[in-house]
């Protein structure tokens, strides 16, 4: 049986087809819209997309999928409720500072605004001590917080939120491979000697992950030495400092990784190079 990974509709039949002893593959959409533009299909039904999706598993053979744990489940749809909740409380902190900006402002639109505030404040402490609970109540999700807290960068908050998105991944999964699924792997576009273009990240994966690691990977530049060797490396090689900081959150992202595969600390001196620790 072949599903498409298409939003969470599919994450219930999914589950229940595994648990019933069906064969399952969960497929990325668009690896299944590059197939069916290759097949040259011309239609676009519900029939047509069934006949294709039992031809993709003929052809490529794609890996059978495990149903994650129920609680670490739980634990990832705490963690992007959190992400959604801290995006509109930013956005409702900007609104703020624009009302407050005109001399004009109605003050009960400021009072409400603060009252909102207020409120998704209220509600992310909520889902953050839920989340902690959770993680606690775990065997060993509560040794790997605490692992992955000893980077620059990582608090209790960023911890948890990166913490959801990788436990429900399978652990045998490469460097390489977490890279892609966080959309952090860089995408080259060159044929002959007219076509060179820059690489760009492929940005394909996973989006909470990539949220996650931004404001961590800020922090190592600043207060950790071999990540801000690293990025100053970068910068003075010709990268933007987007480019760079992006680099830093890859490496950032391999070795919060292998700290869950090797259940070990975080250590940033075993994941730069010491030619950049070096880097006046």
């Amino acid at each position: 049986m072949v599903l498409e990974a298409t939003g969470v509709y599919y994450l219930d039949l999914a589950v229940t087809l595994h648990k019933a002893g069906w064969p399952v593959s969960v497929i990325n959409p668009k690896s299944f819209h590059h197939f069916a533009k290759l097949k040259l299909n011309p239609s676009k039904t519900d029939g047509a997309d069934a006949a294709l999706l039992a031809e993709y598993g003929e052809c490529l053979k794609p890996a059978l999928w495990q149903a994650p744990d129920e609680a670490l489940m739980n634990l990832r749809d705490i963690g992007r409720q959190i992400n959604r909740l801290t995006a509109t409380r930013t956005q409702a902190k900007n609104r703020l500072h624009a009302l407050r900006a005109k001399s004009t402002t109605l003050p009960l639109l400021i009072e409400d605004e603060i009252e909102g505030i207020e409120r998704l404040d209220q509600r992310i402490q909520r889902l953050s001590a839920a989340a902690l609970e959770l993680i606690r109540s775990h065997p060993y999700c509560q040794p790997l917080l605490d692992h992955l807290r000893q980077a620059k960068g990582i608090g209790e908050v960023s911890g948890v939120a990166l913490l959801a998105e990788l436990l429900v991944l399978p652990r045998e999964l490469s460097s390489a491979q977490i890279t892609r699924h966080a959309g952090l792997d860089v995408r080259l576009c060159q044929s002959g000697s007219s076509v060179s273009k820059p690489g760009r990240l492929s940005k394909a994966g996973n989006a909470y992950l990539r949220a996650a690691l931004y404001m961590p990977a800020l922090s190592a530049v600043r207060y950790d030495p071999n990540a801000r060797a690293f990025y100053e490396a970068l910068k003075k090689r010709g990268k933007k400092k987007i480019q760079a900081l992006c680099a830093v959150m890859r490496k950032y992202l391999i070795g919060l990784w292998a700290c869950i595969k090797l259940n070990l600390p975080f250590n940033s001196s075993l994941l730069f190079s010491h030619v950049h620790s070096k880097t006046p």
